[in-house]
């Protein structure tokens, strides 16, 4: 008994140090509606589909009374359908240039396979999205076995579980312990959780963490910690098994946890 696949996450995960694709424009197209969020607002709810992240966005109270405010009425579900059109188009003209796999990801990635070990993944982009982004990543040297998007489950993003139970069938996981989810936000955990399988945040380079790579270089040893012990904590109080700081440390880990299935 022991680990026969990794379910990656995409974006702050695998590629897109800090997540700033999607960051960027919700920060864009709430300030074109008038309604000005915060980038702590921006990025609670990554890791959910798209469109859902901005109906998340919209249901916070202070944005909601903002909104309110503005418009002098509460948000509809038009106005999310409005919101998101305009976050699909400004997204789609920028993704190309989030598509750099973040440090140490292809060597993990390639250690794995030399173990056996199949890699799939999961994501928060519809398939349309993720056209440019397996196309860019690829061309860059990251390319996972199997790959699924909400819009292949009828759009039940994350928490749900399903993008994972259909990785699951298509590697040929014979049991769900046999599998390590690694994601960068608090809905991979959730994903991970929700399905059965391990859990496992990754710090630096996440959503969670929020800083670009140049951002987190600059801090000093001492600033580091600190962003990481925060970051961590935030995984471990969403229940996560595992955190690690960079993907060198995942093989290892995945021995941990095969010595524990053993």
């Amino acid at each position: 008994m022991k680990i026969e696949a990794v379910i990656f996450d995409w974006a702050g995960t695998a590629v897109d140090f800090g997540c700033f694709a999607p960051v960027n424009v919700f920060l864009t197209i709430f300030e074109d509606a008038g309604v000005a969020v915060t980038l702590e607002e921006a990025r609670k709810p990554m890791g959910m589909l798209k469109i859902d992240h901005i109906r998340t966005m919209l249901e916070m109270p202070r944005v909601s009374e903002e909104w309110a405010r503005v418009y002098g009425r509460s948000f509809t579900e038009q106005d999310v359908q409005a919101l998101y059109s305009q976050f699909e188009t400004k997204l789609m003209a920028s993704l190309a240039k989030y598509t750099d796999p973040i440090p140490h990801v292809k060597e993990t990635v390639h250690q794995l396979r030399q173990a056996g070990i199949r890699i799939g993944s999961t994501t928060g982009y519809t398939a349309t999205m993720m056209e440019v982004v397996t196309h860019h990543a690829a061309k860059k040297g990251y390319k996972p076995d199997f790959l699924v998007t909400p819009t292949d489950i009828g759009d039940k993003g994350r928490p749900y579980p399903y993008m994972i139970f259909r990785n699951l069938e298509k590697l040929g996981v014979k049991a769900t312990k046999q599998v390590v989810k690694v994601g960068d936000t608090t809905s991979d955990i959730q994903e991970a959780l929700n399905a059965g399988v391990w859990a496992v945040g990754v710090i630096v380079g996440s959503s969670e963490m929020g800083l670009t790579e140049q951002e987190f270089m600059s801090l000093s040893d001492e600033e580091q910690q600190v962003v990481i012990e925060k970051t961590k904590a935030i995984f471990e109080q969403t229940g996560a098994h595992y955190t690690i700081q960079t993907m060198r440390e995942l093989p290892a880990l995945i021995e941990t946890i095969n010595a524990r299935l053993a």
